[in-house]
């Protein structure tokens, strides 16, 4: 099997750098596995990527030195197996608040008796189609499973969820934990931070992996000092909105007034 996701701190001594796929286009997802960056997170929570986008980003970016992760949009088993089924083999679960939600998103990953996922290797990618010897006995070694905390409930809970046995990390959304605390759009603010740096601290005293989404440098650096083992920086969407708004700037004089409104477009 290729690596997963965990297999990427046998060899780094320092913290893995990664960034979202948006676009759920698979030419973008090329491009940004060829840039250096360890992984890319394919986002089918809140892009527009479905089970068919989500299998062309897998193929474009297995050519390439780069770890794919997948964001599935909820909890859901069956989601949760229709992904592993297209081959990939490191997963983000959103919205986990406690440990019974977390040993849920374990159960989805496990085959009988040991879980729920329903077996179908002869039919999908994740075996080759029986190719991969004894792909039933030894899938679970060659995935990863990361369940991502954003609500205060979650903060409060980080230490009994990252310990639950099949749940190899935990990714940390600062955006809706804010907008739980009360503190929408202050992902800055001083109490989002603080509960951010809390998170890191129990999940690894827990033993487990810990990363975070941080797009702006000096936060990003904050948490890598603090320990975090893994860290999102950006988006394709972002990367091009702001490019692209950067070159406007550059060449059209009073670009804002040019660019029409959220109504206008539709």
């Amino acid at each position: 099997m290729t690596p997963s996701f965990k297999d990427l701190f046998a060899v780094n001594g320092r913290s893995v750098v990664g960034m979202f796929l948006c676009t759920g286009d698979a030419g973008v997802a090329e491009i940004c596995a060829g840039s250096g960056l360890d992984y890319v997170l394919i986002d089918g929570e809140h892009g527009p990527s479905g089970l068919e986008t989500i299998l062309a980003q897998l193929r474009a970016v297995a050519g390439y030195p780069c770890v794919s992760v997948v964001r599935v949009p909820d909890n859901d088993p069956v989601v949760i197996k229709q992904v592993l089924d297209l081959g990939a083999q490191s997963l983000i679960v959103p919205m986990v608040n406690t440990a019974d939600q977390g040993r849920h998103a374990v159960a989805a990953i496990r085959y009988a008796p040991r879980g729920i996922r329903g077996v179908g290797a002869s039919l999908a990618r994740s075996a080759r189609w029986n190719r991969i010897p004894r792909y039933l006995e030894n899938a679970e070694e060659g995935l990863t499973l990361l369940v991502q905390l954003e609500s205060a409930q979650a903060v409060a809970n980080a230490g009994d969820i990252a310990r639950v046995d099949g749940i190899d990390g935990v990714f940390i959304g600062p955006a809706d934990l804010a907008a739980t605390m009360g503190l929408l759009g202050q992902q800055d603010h001083p109490d989002v931070i603080a509960a951010v740096l809390r998170s890191i601290r129990e999940v690894k005293e827990a033993g487990k992996i810990v990363g975070v989404n941080a797009f702006v440098e000096r936060q990003a650096r904050l948490y890598e000092e603090a320990g975090a083992d893994f860290i999102n920086v950006g988006a394709d969407v972002s990367l091009l909105a702001r490019g692209s708004e950067a070159l406007a700037t550059r060449y059209i004089k009073d670009v804002h007034s040019s660019v029409p409104t959220p109504a206008q477009s539709y």
